[in-house]
């Protein structure tokens, strides 16, 4: 088996580390603000005492030399011996993905969703009409929406609030995630419920909708020039 030397520091970093595995926001070199780690260990906490699925959140800055954001995954959960769903965001490599240590976890919510690069139906219906290359194309891109972290981190931000950012769009992620797994349990959170909470989602739909106007507005603005090139041409 190849075992390569980022790898293997991972596991001894890891190994190291088991006074974190307490903490459902497992590992944080990006955010490290006391407010979002509360609200990250209250929603966790809540949800494995209510389900017994523990969701863990991990923001690091880079990856190991040499190890894809799944083999760092794995490492991670082999830690574990309670159903754990895993929700790992490295900054600098631009990734995010989302793992369970088991396969039956993943009926309790939707992965493809959580990880979709569209916000809304509308927004993903406006951008396969516009950039859609066949109807094949079309059908694929307009059913794809629903994402909650991705269109949050593709928005532009003032300097000095990529942390907040961040932040937001993770939290996001990990609210919906728990949200779908309590739901699939027939269980309400009280956490997911919270002024505080519901005060993040409503800024994160104001973010979302302003994508969707902005892409009708190229969408009018580039039929528009077609039609005047085509006019100019005959």
């Amino acid at each position: 088996m190849k075992f390569s030397k980022g790898l293997l520091a991972l596991t001894l970093t890891l190994f190291f580390q088991t006074s974190l595995l307490a903490e459902y926001l497992y590992k944080d070199e990006v955010v490290n603000n006391a407010k979002f780690t509360q609200e990250v260990q209250s929603l966790g906490e809540e949800l494995f005492a209510t389900t017994g699925v523990s969701l863990k959140l991990v923001m690091i800055r880079d990856l190991p030399n040499g190890v894809s954001i799944v083999e760092y995954e794995k490492e991670i959960l082999k830690e574990f011996k309670e159903p754990t769903v895993l929700l790992t965001f490295a900054e600098l490599n631009s990734k995010v993905d989302i793992m369970a240590n088991d396969q039956s976890l993943y009926k309790y919510f939707n992965r493809k969703q959580v990880l979709s690069p569209v916000a809304s139906s509308v927004q993903a219906f406006v951008m396969a009409v516009i950039y859609a290359k066949s109807f094949e194309d079309f059908k694929a891109m307009s059913g794809e929406s629903g994402g909650t972290i991705l269109p949050v981190l593709a928005d532009k931000v003032k300097k000095g609030q990529i942390t907040d950012q961040y932040a937001a769009a993770m939290f996001n992620g990990y609210f919906d995630i728990a949200e779908q797994i309590a739901v699939s349990q027939g269980v309400e959170l009280s956490n997911a419920t919270g002024e505080s909470s519901k005060n993040l989602i409503l800024g994160i739909k104001i973010v979302f909708y302003s994508v969707v106007v902005m892409g009708i507005i190229m969408y009018i603005r580039r039929k528009l020039y077609l039609r005047k090139q085509r006019l100019e041409n005959e």
